[in-house]
């Protein structure tokens, strides 16, 4: 693999990756989930591995798209407000019934919003076109069923015309038996899982969400709504990360701070590998005393197995220049490792944790839309030579700008809370003029 070399302290010399280099090396070690086959109130948020094909028409009959009454359209011939066409009311027809009445000449039957078009029914005409039964002038609605003057039959005025098929839903009119209604790699949304019941389909074979397991290190680390004790800080990558993971389509499993002790991390992760497709650590991955994560994590591979353990990395990016990945257990469940600092985590899980979480999702674009968009700042931006610089941004479509949120710090977690993209600042560049056309990658 080639990679680049950067001068370090005391004269030593580093390996740095770049960020293509190891979003590759990720993706070609991830694989995407076996199929399973889900019942359809399970199954949101999967891909779909089949293409599902319609077995019978939706809708399966003609039926009405209003509140009204079922008429033949002779019937109804220069009928006005004046010389309304005066019908015999033969029956209801509700949504759902089975058995309709048949209509004649000089005939209707009151008919409900989805129900059958009955048997010599040519039109419907809306409710608001009549007298209702009533006698009067026109109504607003339809009385309930057996309030009206006669119950279902009486007589009913109708004061305009209509044209065949007039408010008639034809059957077959959403789809035709034998059409495609959804093809493989569909991500299944609310819209799909309503085509896929509408159709009949009560299990689906799919890819299921991976199961992610975030879990946050740091003995200096407490739980939201916990008190703070000196040099204490609550865990903040947990949550955001867990929340990364379900945005990206997974389901996320968050284990509280694990403190600064190599046996707890590697106990703690062994106890999570049950229901685990994917692991992901935040902090410990430096070159500090205490970076638990490193120290747990670097003898865990199996030797005997091309591939198992976790590989420590610098990475010629800013932020996120620590990286660790690797597989752990038996099922060499795949872990990836983020530094500490909450800037530095979120932009590590954009880059190479949500593409994996995709990849295993079997869903054929893994990364976030990229654009072109000019830098609205006021000054220029320096960024340093040979890392390639991710900065928080607020994008703006219309105008085609991107401008800058808070600084480069990668603790600044406030201002990553209002950006929705991050500029891309190759690693060539020093110094960024205003209006600089940079690629924006787009986080909502």
């Amino acid at each position: 693999m080639s990679s680049t070399a950067e001068s370090a302290p005391a004269g030593r010399s580093e390996q740095l990756w770049t960020v293509e280099e190891h979003a590759a090396d990720i993706l070609a070690a991830i694989r995407p989930l076996a199929p399973i086959d889900l019942p359809l109130a399970d199954a949101q948020g999967c891909v779909l591995v089949e293409d599902v094909v319609v077995q019978a028409s939706l809708p399966p009959f003609d039926n009405s798209s209003m509140d009204g009454y079922a008429v033949r359209v002779a019937d109804l011939s220069g009928a006005t407000e004046e010389f309304p066409a005066v019908l015999t009311v033969v029956g209801d027809v509700a949504a759902g019934s089975a058995e309709l009445p048949e209509v004649g000449p000089g005939q209707a039957a009151r008919i409900m919003t989805g129900a059958p078009l009955p048997p010599g029914a040519e039109a419907v005409v809306p409710v608001e076109w009549t007298d209702g039964g009533a006698g009067g002038g026109a109504v607003v609605s339809m009385l309930p069923a057996g309030t009206a003057p006669g119950g279902d039959s009486g007589e009913v005025r109708v004061y305009r015309s209509a044209e065949a098929r007039a408010h008639v839903r034809a059957a077959g009119s959403a789809v035709q038996a034998g059409e495609l209604a959804l093809e493989a790699g569909t991500v299944l949304g609310p819209p799909q899982i309503g085509l896929l019941a509408a159709v009949g389909r009560g299990t689906v074979r799919v890819r299921p969400r991976p199961r992610v397991v975030v879990l946050s290190t740091g003995s200096e680390l407490v739980q939201p709504g916990e008190q703070l004790a000196h040099g204490q800080i609550h865990d903040s990558n947990s949550f955001a990360l867990a929340a990364a993971a379900r945005d990206a389509g997974a389901l996320a499993y968050r284990v509280g701070a694990v403190a600064d002790d190599a046996d707890t991390l590697r106990s703690t992760i062994e106890d999570q590998l049950v229901r685990a497709d994917l692991l992901v650590t935040t902090g410990g991955v430096s070159v500090g005393a205490y970076d638990v994560v490193k120290e747990a994590l670097s003898s865990v591979g199996d030797e005997d197995e091309p591939g198992s353990g976790i590989d420590f990395r610098k990475l010629a990016m800013q932020p996120g220049k620590p990286q660790g990945f690797g597989s752990i257990g038996v099922e060499h469940t795949p872990l990836l490792a983020l530094p500490g600092n909450p800037v530095s985590s979120y932009v590590s899980f954009e880059l190479f944790v949500r593409p994996a979480i995709r990849a295993m999702m079997g869903v054929p674009e893994v990364h976030r839309p990229v654009v072109r968009a000019k830098l609205a700042y006021d000054e220029p931006l320096s960024s340093p030579r040979g890392r390639r610089q991710f900065l928080r941004a607020k994008y703006d479509a219309k105008a085609g700008e991107a401008a800058p949120v808070g600084g480069a710090g990668s603790h600044l977690v406030a201002a990553l809370a209002h950006a929705d993209c991050l500029v891309v600042v190759d690693e060539d560049t020093v110094t960024v003029q205003p209006g600089t056309e940079l690629d924006v990658v787009l986080l909502g």
